[in-house]
């Protein structure tokens, strides 16, 4: 597997950085903490990805596609982020923060954090696309210098692109395993209210840690910090494209899914404020 090259959507070596418009977003720290938690869990991205490959090791379509497509996509995100944050931001010292953001995370990210099935945890992880979609497409929305709305409009595509994989693959195996509509729903609910917290959080807990030592472990700041950013996305989110990805590894007839869209879309935003 490591021997085969496979060709990215994108390359970062093709955005060219000499556009970036620095003074239209240096001094916005909610934008600055969101690209850097988000530089943080993509650049950290082969660990889970280990943990996935592991967990389909006997389905050489999955686990072939998570190694050579997905895991290289997801680590491109990471360096084009940094590569950004670097530019506007090169005072903030990325390395050493994402270090001590991984030496916390990478203890956190096993395989007991995932669901009991494999289709469970495909139907999972479409939850999990969906945030970072929706989280792109509002960074996308937002974003006042072009360099920063190119790439994060690649990087939303090629995020609702592994949503499709990941339902494809969950379809295949909710054939097998039968899970019920209610299985599913405690899955992707489950997964849904983990975006509250977790990775975004801890990973800011460390870029403040490392951009303002005087705040080391000041959770009331990063408890601000955290809602500043929350609220930057819930502004430009599109909570119906988001609540379709959500519901559709439910396969709801049409009149059962327009009854329960609006109060999902309440149950969305509540997990991004």
């Amino acid at each position: 597997m490591d021997a085969v090259v496979t060709a990215l959507p994108w390359r970062l070596e093709d955005i060219d950085f000499s556009r970036v418009d620095a003074s239209r977003v240096k001094d916005d720290e909610p934008l600055f903490f969101l690209l850097c938690s988000a530089s943080f869990v993509e650049s950290g991205s082969d660990l889970y990805t280990r943990n996935l490959v592991d967990y389909y090791r006997d389905d050489q379509d999955v686990a072939g596609w998570l190694g050579l497509h997905w895991e290289p996509e997801e680590l491109q995100h990471g360096r084009a982020l940094r590569a950004y944050i670097e530019h506007v931001w090169p005072d903030f010292d990325w390395e050493s923060a994402f270090n001590s953001f991984f030496d916390e995370y990478s203890q956190r990210c096993t395989l007991e954090e995932f669901e009991p099935t494999r289709a469970l945890e495909l139907a999972a992880r479409c939850v999990v696309e969906m945030g970072t979609a929706t989280l792109y497409r509002s960074l996308a929305e937002y974003a006042p210098d072009p360099v920063l709305r190119e790439l994060t409009t690649h990087i939303r595509t090629d995020e609702v692109r592994h949503y499709k994989y990941f339902y494809l693959y969950f379809n295949r195996y909710n054939s097998l395993e039968g899970n019920g509509r209610m299985k599913v729903l405690a899955a992707l609910v489950r997964r849904l209210l983990e975006i509250r917290n977790d990775d975004a959080v801890c990973a800011i807990r460390h870029v403040v840690n490392h951009r303002y030592p005087e705040r080391a472990n000041d959770q009331a700041y990063a408890d601000r910090i955290n809602a500043a950013a929350r609220k930057l996305i819930q502004r430009n989110v599109s909570a119906d494209m988001s609540v379709k990805m959500f519901l559709k590894p439910l396969n709801l007839p049409a009149r059962m899914q327009s009854g329960i869209e609006v109060p999902l879309t309440r149950m969305l935003h509540f997990a991004l404020r």
